[in-house]
């Protein structure tokens, strides 16, 4: 019989030993022991020691000088050469430091040498590390900054020198005077190759100022100098007592054209360096860089042809004076341009500028100043600023508005004849697109040598107020000389006749004599107003050069820059850049 009771359930089965548990943690097993945290931590190895040395490599150019060093540096209103380096470089880009170490002691020896990004260009940088030894110069840094020159002008990048050293490291012996002729010696061989900009900080005295200015451009701020000897040496070999400023300040460098801008403080320097950079090519064998512009090419130039009219139609006529600055503003896009060495020789303007995206270099007369007469100054500002847009593919327009070279004992005495040879001799190997364009005045050997179609212009313009000629209104004297004559022989007999009605009439001989004269002048003075104004309307305008093909186009004010414009993006896409390789001319 089958048993009624259930089945009984099984016996349950023994549990099973626990897994092992991981307790989450936030700690990174591969990181060094924090310290404290091991007394048993191993001693650092030789891969730890390495580690140590290389951080100490890497830190020591930054932090070689010391914390003091940079407070003094401060507290002369000074920034140091990183901070520099922070103000030129774009914002989030590193600079490429090279050689950081280079040196005995192994500190960046006092220079620094930089590839930076500045406006989205490499640029080859120095500086000197005024912090360390005052930024002298021994024989190893000479050649390390030698090395970045030749960089510069192998790889085609423009150069920026900060310059702030007291010259030749003095325990260096003739190393550091080595040092200096490498570094001249480089930077010789890249001119003409890789422009270069050069800025003045601090008190530089002979090698510091020797290699800035064989540089293209000297940018220098106020409360600096640079020069051959400083105050002290002057007074003990000369016996003058002289202020640095007097001696080699800006007022002093910007006046001689030794420094090409002047500025106000050590950030204006850079941030002009940076804006003259835009305008520059990398090298010999480009263009400048085009930048597109918003402002169109055809846009009208009203506000040149009302600043004429209102000029010409005043009481003093042809002869007013205009700022031509206020015409290349018009010109260029945006109003926008750079001009060079303003402090010297206004009578001249030189500038870079844009028309239409492109670089132009601008070469102008100023009749707002000495009528814009050619001196010895400005002959030779003119002549070094064209020879640089020659050998760096920069496109140029001349503005003519002058009567001629300034003459007299003066202008004699200091070389005249010397400086307007090379002023003629650039133009005449100016080898880019060239346009000239006559405002007002071109008289005599100015307008022959000022890039006429005969020294090699591309296109000659002129405006409807040209007055060219061989001279100006005293050259009535040989086209009309028999009416001349004729006309101041009636003023002769005019005197006389008065003189005897006026003594006739009971007037004492002297009160006749001097009315008689005075009437005669006047009468005078109007029949040559008659002769100048006939010489300039049969010969003082653009009809005969029209005629002979020295003008090719007249051109309205208000259409300046679209004609400017027109003429520029045909002959710039007609231009092959490149190095110069003609016959290099002899040069003053």
């Amino acid at each position: 019989m089958k048993s009624t009771r259930a089945k009984e359930a099984p016996e349950p089965a023994a549990p099973a030993a626990s897994a092992p548990t991981i307790a989450p943690t936030l700690d990174d097993p591969l990181a060094p022991a924090a310290a404290g945290r091991a007394a048993d931590a191993p001693a650092p190895g030789p891969y730890d020691l390495a580690m140590e040395a290389g951080r100490d490599l890497r830190e020591r150019p930054y932090s070689a000088s010391g914390t003091l060093a940079r407070l003094r540096q401060h507290a002369k209103d000074r920034m140091t050469v990183w901070e520099r380096i922070d103000v030129l470089k774009d914002p989030g880009t590193t600079p490429t430091v090279l050689w950081q170490n280079w040196g005995k002691n192994l500190d960046g020896a006092s220079l620094v040498t930089t590839v930076v990004s500045i406006r989205g260009r490499e640029v080859a940088l120095y500086g000197h590390d005024f912090t360390v030894r005052a930024g002298s110069m021994d024989a190893t840094n000479g050649r390390k900054l030698a090395n970045l020159i030749y960089l510069a002008g192998e790889r085609g990048m423009p150069l920026v020198g900060m310059n702030d050293s007291a010259g030749a490291y003095v325990p260096a012996g003739v190393g550091g005077l080595d040092g200096y002729a490498e570094a001249f010696t480089a930077l010789r061989r890249i001119s003409g190759v890789a422009p270069s900009i050069m800025c003045m900080f601090g008190f530089n005295a002979g090698g510091g100022s020797y290699l800035p200015r064989q540089g293209s451009f000297v940018i220098q701020p106020a409360d600096t100098f640079f020069g051959l000897t400083g105050p002290g040496v002057i007074k003990s070999v000369l016996g003058e007592d002289v202020t640095p400023d007097d001696l080699g300040g800006p007022k002093v460098h910007g006046a001689s054209g030794v420094a090409d801008v002047t500025v106000t403080d050590e950030v204006a320097a850079l941030r002009t360096a940076s804006r003259l950079l835009s305008y520059l090519p990398g090298s010999n064998k480009v263009m400048a860089p085009f930048e597109p512009t918003s402002d169109p090419v055809d846009r009208p130039t009203r506000e040149i042809d009302v600043l004429l009219r209102k000029a010409f139609n005043s009481p003093s006529g042809m002869n007013t004076p205009i700022d031509v600055t206020l015409l290349i503003e018009r010109i260029c896009d945006h109003g926008d341009y750079f001009e060079l060495q303003p402090d010297r020789a206004r009578n001249a303007v030189t500038a870079f500028g844009r028309v239409g995206g492109n670089v132009v270099g601008f070469i102008a007369n100023n009749s707002a100043v000495a009528s814009g007469q050619i001196d010895v100054d400005a002959a030779y500002k003119i002549a070094r600023f064209v020879r640089f847009c020659g050998i760096y593919n920069i496109p140029t327009i001349f503005m003519e508005d002058t009567t001629g070279f300034l003459p007299g004992r003066d202008q004699e005495s200091r070389g005249i004849v010397q400086a307007g040879r090379a002023m003629l001799d650039a133009i005449i190997d100016l080898r880019t697109p060239r346009i000239l364009l006559i405002l007002r005045n071109a008289f005599g050997g100015a307008y022959a040598a000022f890039n006429s179609y005969a020294t090699g212009a591309s296109i000659v313009l002129a405006l409807p107020t040209t007055r060219l000629a061989v001279m100006g209104t005293a050259g009535k004297e040989f086209v009309y000389k028999t009416e001349l004559k004729q006309v101041r022989d009636d003023a002769a007999r005019r005197v006389r006749d008065g003189v005897a009605q006026r003594v006739a009439a009971g007037a004492s001989r002297e009160d006749a004599k001097r009315d008689a004269e005075k009437e005669a002048a006047d009468w005078l003075r109007a029949r040559e107003a008659e002769f100048n104004a006939r010489y300039e309307g049969e010969l003082m305008n653009p009809r005969e050069a029209l005629s002979l093909g020295s003008i090719s186009e007249i051109v309205d004010p208000g259409d300046l820059r679209s004609v400017l414009a027109r003429h520029l993006d045909f002959l710039i896409r007609h231009y092959v850049p490149g190095p110069m390789e003609s016959v290099q001319r002899e040069f003053h």
